[in-house]
């Protein structure tokens, strides 16, 4: 018989010593969630049926959404989004120098150094406990939620930022610097223009995330539809707690869709 043309080569076969590594590191993963499954009580998970009661009475609310106030549920939705645009915007412009700052191509590592620990720190604090301090610095109101999202964000955005100044093509810049232009003309015309349309994605995407974190902000206080949904809950009004969720639901959706076709317009 003729050799079959065409037939797919075997596929490459590791060795033992080569897949050790991979069998390690799953293998780890595998018993850290074995190890971690009592600590986080996933048992509970059973105590969901348990209080029949308690679930019928929430569902009994809950599946009855009261719109009776709509307006004022959609007047403190569009707080909420106010106050999302708002902490993406100042993130953006702590992210754009900061990020630059922070790329090894690009910042010198007395300067890189510094600025990374300063961003670490602004991304390993929760923005609950950011607005908090604006909380009892300014008091209640959506500013608070404002700068809660402006520095925890910020920190986000300018890890991203640097991370694709670094993964940028050489070549237009180096092009811009043997012409004999400056630091900051190898910035704005080879660097920039090649990491703006990721830098625009990023910034719409943390956007979206903004929307759902800027809701949470207001059970501390920090305004939106979040603070009017935390007294709702405390009074065990599950039907107009209901009708609030469909408000969020709604306004995150469009928030999405709109987010997807002004990134499809940036590829």
């Amino acid at each position: 018989m003729g050799e079959v043309r065409g037939a797919l080569p075997a596929p490459p076969r590791r060795s033992l010593a080569e897949r050790a590594p991979d069998v390690l590191v799953w293998g780890g993963v595998l018993a850290l969630l074995l190890v971690s499954a009592r600590p986080v009580e996933l048992g509970h998970v059973a105590r969901l049926f348990a209080n029949s009661e308690n679930m019928r009475e929430f569902a009994h609310g809950f599946l009855r959404p009261d719109f009776t106030d709509w307006r004022l549920y959609v007047a403190q939705m569009w707080l909420t989004v106010q106050i999302a645009l708002w902490g993406t915007v100042l993130a953006v412009l702590i992210a754009v120098p900061f990020g630059l700052g922070c790329a090894r191509n690009v910042s010198p590592p007395w300067l890189q150094q510094p600025l990374r620990l300063v961003m670490n720190l602004l991304r390993s604090i929760p923005d609950l406990l950011i607005g908090l301090i604006f909380i009892v610095a300014v008091g209640l109101g959506p500013f608070s939620g404002v700068m809660a999202l402006a520095l925890n964000t910020g920190g986000v955005l300018a890890k991203l930022f640097s991370e694709a100044v670094e993964a940028i093509d050489r070549g237009p810049v180096e092009g811009i610097r043997a012409t004999g232009a400056g630091k900051l003309q190898e910035l704005a015309w080879g660097v920039v223009p090649q990491v703006a349309p990721h830098w625009a994605s990023f910034a719409l995407y943390r956007f979206e995330s903004n929307a759902r974190s800027a809701t949470v902000l207001g059970l501390i206080g920090a305004g939106g539809i979040g603070q009017l949904l935390f007294e709702t809950l405390n009074a065990f009004q599950y039907a107009q707690l209901s009708a609030m969720v469909v408000v969020i639901v709604i306004a995150v959706s469009l928030i999405d869709l709109l987010s997807q076709a002004m990134r499809s317009r940036l590829i």
